[in-house]
């Protein structure tokens, strides 16, 4: 026993140590508080599948979502983005199947069941950096590949930087949440055009007051919730009509250290479940309750193990809780990898849902009754 308290004891040091190394890379300043390199103890878990390196280097890679194959689970992939030139398409071993050099993309999400040219399609919405627009596609579920559906530019007249998508339990339609380097939110309905192409109108304005990326619509509760990158994490309604008024989740130095990134819903129940984000600032992840007011419930980090290194200072992270193949058979969490190992460009850490709720004291629910590609049938 006093050997195991040792072990992680001094693991947890060495990966405090390293934490505090890359934050300082970034300039410390901006993302320590002061307080050390962890604000709560977490719990280590491991990737058991990285993807394919992307193609640009530096700090490129950034947000993912996953997509899950309407008949053959093990078939499901990763979209993932490349701001500095595009947009890539992973399979559950993390081969890359495409890649499409559309630009500096940054934020990606996904929802099911829009209603495009007579069919039900997977629908996929990134913001376009270089031109401060909105990438629309959808995915060819015979090849895997992204398909470009929007009808024309869709021109947010900001300067944008996250994404995120909602299907309205309410009216049934579906959004487009687009935040900027200003703290400008967007809401944009998105709508098929008449001719099987996707169309776009602005529906809501609102400002978190600085600079905001990170977002996750709950498409159940109808909530919508930004980070504000060096200062909060903030919950909103997610309807148009919703306004400006919001609850505070938490705060820089509470459990996150800035920047607050990736923002992702994990689903158990009606209510149940996980608000999961990215704490870029000390390389963890913190989970929150998700119904109620979002209480504090634990933090974990991706260490290395084999031939797969630690994630660090992450951007984009997503979440399913569904069987997808023998390696995820209760759901996977999907995280960027700000700095790869071996001097590779970066790349997405794959972790089963299983290694990170067993490995919480207490546990954390495992649940497989929420299905994403139900939302809007």
């Amino acid at each position: 026993m006093r050997s195991e308290i040792m072990r992680r004891t001094i693991k947890m040091a060495a990966f405090s140590a390293l934490a505090m190394i890359i934050t300082c890379l970034g300039g410390c300043g901006d993302s320590n508080d002061g307080s050390g390199a962890y604000l709560d103890e977490p719990f280590f878990v491991t990737a058991t599948v990285e993807t394919d390196s992307i193609p640009n280097g530096g700090d490129a890679a950034d947000d993912l979502c996953i997509w899950i194959h309407p008949t053959d689970l093990s078939k499901s992939l990763i979209v993932g983005t490349d701001k500095r030139g595009g947009i890539g398409v992973y399979d559950l071993s993390g081969r890359e199947i495409q890649y499409r050099a559309d630009g500096k993309m940054n934020n990606v999400d996904i929802r099911y069941n829009f209603p495009l040219g007579g069919d039900d399609v997977a629908l996929v919405t990134a913001t376009n950096l270089g031109e401060d627009t909105i990438a629309i596609y959808t995915i060819n579920t015979a090849t895997g590949e992204l398909e470009p559906v929007a009808v024309g530019v869709i021109d947010t007249g900001i300067s944008v930087y996250g994404l995120c998508m909602y299907h309205s339990p309410i009216s049934g339609k579906y959004y487009s949440f687009v935040t900027s380097t200003n703290g400008t939110v967007q809401q944009w309905e998105l709508f098929d055009n008449g001719s099987g192409l996707v169309d776009a109108s602005l529906e809501r304005t609102f400002d978190v007051g600085s600079g905001a990326e990170g977002c996750v619509a709950d498409d159940e509760a109808a909530l919508l919730y930004v980070g504000e990158e060096n200062d909060a994490i903030w919950r909103y309604g997610a309807e148009p009509g919703d306004g400006e008024e919001r609850l505070l989740v938490d705060r820089t130095g509470n459990h996150f250290m800035s920047d607050v990134e990736g923002l992702t819903i994990y689903y158990a129940g009606k209510a149940g479940g996980y608000l999961i984000a990215s704490s870029q600032g000390n390389s963890t992840f913190v989970i929150y309750e998700r119904d109620g007011t979002n209480e504090y419930v634990t933090t974990f980090a991706i260490e290395a193990e084999n031939d797969i290194d630690a994630v660090s200072t992450t951007d984009g992270i997503d979440v399913v809780n569904i069987f997808l193949n023998d390696d995820f058979p209760e759901g996977v969490f999907v995280a960027q990898d700000n700095n790869n190992s071996k001097g590779e460009h970066q790349n997405f850490k794959l972790v089963p849902w299983e290694s990170i709720a067993n490995s919480a004291n207490p546990p954390l629910v495992i649940d497989l009754s929420w299905d994403p590609r139900l939302v809007g049938s």
